[in-house]
């Protein structure tokens, strides 16, 4: 159990990009292990954090997570935020893309929790994975990435009902277009004007996923969507 003086103890993957850091700050009260590629990025992010610790991980390298993770205390969130897309059909991805694409958004997320979860069961804590609408409905040009995001619903969906004896919550997020560099990415790729302003803003979702993290033990929050109001 946490209070005031031992607060809520929280790891991010992905967190150097627009949603990580958002929602670091955004748990800023929290103790925080920050999971990124690039240590110099993470030290930059942690300096300006109250408690926060850098991971540097590979979420490409499954097999190199156990020993990042050991001796790590239980968790009381673990934020699945991490991911990666390459836009393109099925005729025209390639399977260096669908393998990149599952090892970031899939089965590093399901191998982070298989290593967490006795720490989570024992905390009773947290799993919230930020899906994206391509999880809900698949459109043409989206295959790998969409494919994926439904793969990351799935396992959502069979953890909770797994976990749901020993009290680990569990939280898929569906967000919109969101305003980051990813989606600066994606609409080069789409060959569109990436326009910030039109979608939703980083610090938004990262309240949203506070919310979450903040419900009252009565009650959790299964699948939270969120689009665009501009």
């Amino acid at each position: 159990m946490t209070s005031e003086i031992d607060p809520p103890f929280t790891l991010i993957t992905g967190a150097t990009g627009g949603i990580g850091k958002a929602l670091a700050e955004a748990c800023r009260d929290h103790r925080l292990i920050l999971q990124g590629r690039d240590r110099a990025r993470l030290d930059i992010l942690c300096d300006g954090l109250p408690d926060a610790c850098p991971l540097v991980l590979d979420l490409t390298r499954p097999e190199t997570f156990a020993a990042a993770l050991e001796g790590l205390r239980p968790l009381t969130n673990l934020i699945h935020n991490a991911g990666t897309v390459e836009l393109g059909p099925v005729a025209e991805q390639s399977h260096e893309v669908w393998t990149q694409t599952l090892a970031v958004n899939v089965v590093a997320p399901a191998e982070l929790t298989r290593l967490l979860l006795p720490g989570l069961r024992q905390s009773r804590g947290c799993v919230v994975f930020i899906n994206s609408g391509a999880g809900l409905s698949a459109s043409a040009g989206w295959s790998s990435y969409a494919a994926s995001k439904f793969a990351l619903r799935a396992l959502a969906d069979a953890l909770r009902a797994e976990e749901g004896a020993s009290g680990v919550r569990v939280t898929s997020v569906y967000p919109g277009r969101t305003a980051t560099a990813m989606q600066e990415k994606v609409r080069g790729q789409e060959g569109a004007d990436f326009e910030p302003g039109k979608y939703i803003q980083p610090s938004t979702l990262a309240g949203a996923v506070r919310f979450v993290l903040d419900t009252p033990r009565d009650a959790q929050i299964l699948d939270l969507t969120l689009r665009s109001g501009v």
